[in-house]
């Protein structure tokens, strides 16, 4: 039996499928971080010795105008650019089964692919969410306006000062609604899509229960990749599958409910489809 066809049968035959979803799915279906397009879109920050958008992220910039000049362009490219194929087809293989997915993705792409909000959890935080910097309350704020008038804005690399987002309970500046430090806030939205998540792996522990993992690497493996390896050997009938082109590994405890898959996430995905 050849991979995909283990593939299609593990999927067919899932009573319930998790998904996991990684870094390494998105840059599958098309999003660039750095290389040429960074060259391209961002020439302030390559002059200044970065090679990507994730590590200019961390710039110390001079300035708040400064600063929100990138991270807008930051924001169109990775969330405001419509949806990647890639993800309409993986929805393909699973819109008629009971499933839910867990991403550390900060793209909103499941969601823009047609994924039912309900069965999402984005534990990492959005793209398109503002939140307080301090922070001082529990709440976020969509971005899409700001982020649109500060591209528009932008000479020489510096948004006006009036575009500052500003926190409307306390004053201070806004930040991106991103996981990076203690700070980043959990709101309502978030919490409700936890509860749904630990909802789901009560409904279906007992049933033939497939964890299928996505382009997840190293660096946060508590967040998707232990969970569904600790979950495999606890639940009787779960099966983990990792998809990834990389460093991949399993437990002895779990490879005869296994399967390991170092290949093209793109190339796969579209052959299930099929």
């Amino acid at each position: 039996m050849s991979i995909i066809e283990k593939l299609k049968k593990l999927i067919d035959e899932a009573e319930a499928i998790i998904i996991g979803a990684g870094a390494g799915l998105s840059s599958a279906a098309g999003f660039e971080y750095g290389g040429e397009f960074f060259k391209e879109h961002f020439p302030e920050m390559y002059k200044l010795g970065y090679k990507d958008i994730y590590s200019a992220g961390f710039h110390d910039f001079d300035s708040s105008e400064e600063k929100w000049a990138y991270w807008a362009k930051q924001i169109f490219y990775t969330r405001y650019q419509g949806v990647k194929e890639l993800y309409k087809e993986l929805l393909d293989v699973v819109k008629d089964k009971n499933y839910f997915v867990i991403t550390t993705n900060v793209d909103h792409q499941f969601q823009l692919a047609g994924f039912d909000k309900n069965r999402l959890f984005y534990t990492q935080g959005d793209y398109g969410l503002f939140q307080c910097s301090t922070p001082c309350h529990n709440k976020t704020y969509d971005n899409e306006d700001f982020i649109h008038k500060m591209l528009k804005e932008t000479k020489n690399n510096k948004i006006p000062s009036y575009l500052i987002p500003i926190c409307p309970i306390c004053g201070k500046e806004m930040t991106t609604n991103l996981r990076c430090d203690d700070k980043f806030v959990e709101d309502d939205g978030w919490h409700k899509a936890a509860e749904n998540y630990q909802k789901f792996i009560e409904d279906n522990k007992n049933k033939k229960i497939l964890f299928l993992e996505l382009g997840v690497g190293w660096n946060t493996p508590v967040i998707i990749k232990y969970p569904f390896m600790r979950m495999t050997y606890q639940f009787n009938d779960a099966y983990y599958v990792c998809i990834n082109k990389g460093d991949n590994y399993v437990p002895d405890e779990i490879k005869n409910r296994s399967l390991i898959v170092n290949e093209d996430l793109k190339k796969l995905i579209e052959l299930i489809k099929k």
